[in-house]
């Protein structure tokens, strides 16, 4: 079912976990006709959750696509996990997405995965339309929930509908576009259309006038007409509210309940007559900063928002097409790698159902199979066509773990399976890091790094353990110290000998000098691990050949990459190198590398030696209720409290605190907070670690070199 652009809707379904987004879903394919029966998410048969995983847990863990026919459109169905944990699900989602549907349960009013969405929605600038769901549930309120998301999200929230009798009982909406009151029968699906009764005519024309009104507000006619008649017809109120939904004037709000079919047509109806088409949206943003429109007739370009590994099938690429139409057997080019991609088939997908068809126009959303050289992020072109879709920007990880296989001979393969999915999965960063000497990776949270273990040993076949990862901490010094080393080695034939004479002092941008040295020359090193090396020649009279520099440098070097207390990399030290001894025989670069790496470790410790570890700057959002704890928590982990303030109805918390105390706290705030809290994390800064610590980190440092030895 390809169609053109301009009968094309794509929209994302977001919400809080639990709010019924999965649940909507079947609803609007059961409505539309496209399945027969609507699954259930107890029963593990919707269409969007079929992976096993998801129907063991119950929840969804990935984004899936639908579509349905709706009297002139095809509406393109995105259904995205509710936990921020797989927050790149939603994202890659939204890029391709055209309208929201930001789904409200009547029972809880706006939660704290609303307000994470809702920041996305504001980046994306993306039409939204609200959704209170579940209205036949008991604890149902429809009032709160929308007061909520005014207070919340602003007076552009605009109520299109309300249940006349939510709850148990709940049959009857009142449709203020329409001027009509909706009563569903006994199994929902269409309802009987009757007048508004008298009790509700003045509640209903007062939300009437409102909408009215801001149909009016963007078209000049329109404004016109509105003066003159006071009112719209049915028609032009379609035309203002799309123009104002386009351009985020208005946020309509819905109400249904997806589980006993009642509401859904009528939004679906909506989306048909007011979301907005491909071919309306702003245009889309190409990575030099340029813009383009979605075009049929330009030359092929598709991007894809979405690659996965599926068992049997191989790598599975969801696409959107944003330039001409693309057809199987269509050869395009990757605009990153510069590789010749050939389109086998073009899907359709209806979940993990997938019917081949022949094209798709732009503004389409398709999948196809078995892409080689091509995975998330990536603009596939026509020939002659250079442009590249600006890429979607994935969060930045909040959590981190270690992880070991059943056994060493495992490793490659773990690797290899890692690597995989972070090419399927660009919020997982996978770290192998020689300092310390372990496989670490970052991701959202603990459920998502739970899944990943799960898929790599159902995939790969491969076992892991998560593990306490090791702390990057930095080395340096707090003063001067000089030291005299001699590296001689006699056994028979040539030698070795080098002596270096080395003076180490903290470094920082601009300071003088060193008292009492002549500088030859300098070398100032950025690191690659941060801060820098500065060496210095100050030997006089020959009596170490400058050739021999280098190899001091290097043994300088070698020993920055492994610190003396804690084998951790060090930073911001110079080191003047100004006297010292050579043989005309038995000096050579290797004797002069380990003569320099003995003089800078026997400096080092003299030098008021300080370990620094990592601090970063957390940001907690949470409920009043919650925050008595989160803080408590906080402070159990050596934490300083920035500042405090509101945002919204939640409270902020901004906090410094150790990375070595941020191991599962993901974990924690959900405990903390029953799953009502959010945060961020950036690394802030290198600073000194307390003394007990610093003591106990050497000493561990100590007594893991002696097992080794």
């Amino acid at each position: 079912m390809s169609v053109d652009t301009k009968n094309i809707r794509n929209v994302v379904l977001l919400g809080h976990s639990g709010c019924g987004k999965t649940t909507l879903t079947e609803a609007m394919l059961f409505e539309s006709g496209a399945i027969s029966r609507m699954g259930n998410i107890s029963g593990g048969n919707t269409m969007s959750d079929y992976t096993p995983i998801e129907q063991e847990r119950g929840n969804s863990l990935f984004s899936s696509l639908m579509h349905v026919k709706w009297r002139d459109c095809k509406i393109n169905i995105l259904d995205t996990p509710g936990f921020d944990d797989f927050i790149g699900e939603v994202v890659c989602s939204m890029k391709v997405a055209d309208t929201a549907l930001m789904l409200l349960n009547a029972a809880h009013g706006v939660e704290v995965g609303t307000e994470i969405l809702w920041d996305y929605v504001n980046d994306f600038k993306t039409p939204t339309i609200f959704v209170i769901t579940q209205v036949d549930h008991d604890k149902s309120d429809f009032e709160t929930t929308l007061e909520q998301a005014k207070e919340r999200f602003g007076p552009k929230v605009m109520p299109v509908q309300y249940p006349l009798n939510q709850g148990s009982g709940f049959n009857t909406i009142i449709d203020a576009v329409r001027m009509v009151m909706y009563v569903f029968g006994p199994n929902g699906g269409k309802p009987e259309k009757k007048p508004i009764p008298d009790s509700e005519m003045a509640k209903a024309m007062e939300m009437h006038n409102a909408l009215v009104e801001a149909a009016a507000e963007n078209d000049e006619g329109l404004m016109e007409k509105f003066f003159d008649q006071g009112t719209l017809s049915e028609e032009e109120m379609t035309k203002g509210l799309r123009i104002a939904l386009a351009h985020q004037q208005i946020f309509p709000v819905f109400c249904c309940s997806a589980q006993q079919d009642k509401g859904s047509g009528r939004i679906m109806g909506f989306i048909n007559d007011v979301a907005p088409s491909p071919a309306d949206v702003p245009p889309y943003l190409l990575a030099d900063g340029k813009t383009a429109k979605y075009d049929s007739k330009a030359p092929s370009s598709i991007f894809i928002y979405k690659t996965i590994s599926e068992p049997q099938v191989g790598l599975v690429s969801y696409f959107k097409v944003y330039g001409g139409t693309v057809r199987s057997g269509d050869e395009l080019i990757n605009m990153k790698n510069a590789t010749h991609e050939r389109i086998s088939q073009v899907y359709e997908s209806e979940g993990k159902i997938r019917n081949t068809i022949d094209y798709l126009q732009a503004g389409d959303i398709g999948a196809t199979l078995k892409l080689k050289n091509s995975h998330t992020n990536n603009t596939l072109n026509a020939k002659g066509l250079n442009s590249s879709v600006e890429p979607i920007h994935f969060p930045e990880p909040r959590i981190r773990t270690a992880v070991v296989p059943p056994s060493k001979s495992d490793m490659e393969k773990l690797i290899k399976a890692l690597h995989q999915i972070e090419e399927e999965d660009p919020t997982l960063v996978v770290e192998q890091s020689a300092t310390l000497k372990q496989t670490i990776i970052h991701g959202q949270g603990q459920l998502h790094l739970d899944i990943i273990r799960y898929r790599i040993e159902k995939n790969f076949g491969v076992h892991m353990d998560f593990d306490r990862p090791k702390i990057p901490y930095r080395e340096t010094i707090t003063k001067s110290a000089n030291e005299v080393y001699r590296h001689k080695k006699q056994s028979g034939g040539a030698g070795q000998f080098g002596e270096v004479h080395m003076r180490i002092e903290p470094y920082y941008e601009g300071m003088p000098n060193p008292d009492g040295l002549s500088v030859r020359h300098t070398e100032i090193e950025d690191l690659d691990w941060g801060g820098k090396l500065a060496f210095y020649w100050c030997v006089v009279g020959g009596t170490i050949d400058s050739k021999y520099s280098s190899a001091i440098k290097k043994g300088i070097m070698q020993k920055m990459v492994e610190g003396p207390l804690t084998g951790s990399n060090c930073q911001d030290i110079r080191v003047c190198i100004y006297d010292g001894k050579m043989h005309p025989v038995d000096s050579n670069d290797m004797a002069f590398m380990l003569a320099s790496i003995g003089a800078f470790r026997a400096a080092f410790k003299n030098a008021g030696p300080q370990i620094l570890e990592p601090i970063e700057d957390v940001s907690i959002t949470c409920s009043d209720a919650a925050m008595g704890d989160i803080m408590g928590d906080l402070q159990g982990r050596r934490s300083i409290i920035m500042g405090m303030d509101s945002d919204g109805h939640y409270q902020k918390i901004n906090a410094r605190v150790p990375l070595a105390e941020m191991y599962q706290y993901s974990s924690t705030l959900r405990s903390l907070s029953q799953g009502k809290a959010k945060f961020t994390r950036k690394l802030a800064d290198y600073v000194p670690v307390p003394p007990d610590i610093q003591q106990r980190l050497i000493a561990e440092h100590k007594e893991e070199e002696d097992e080794n030895h």
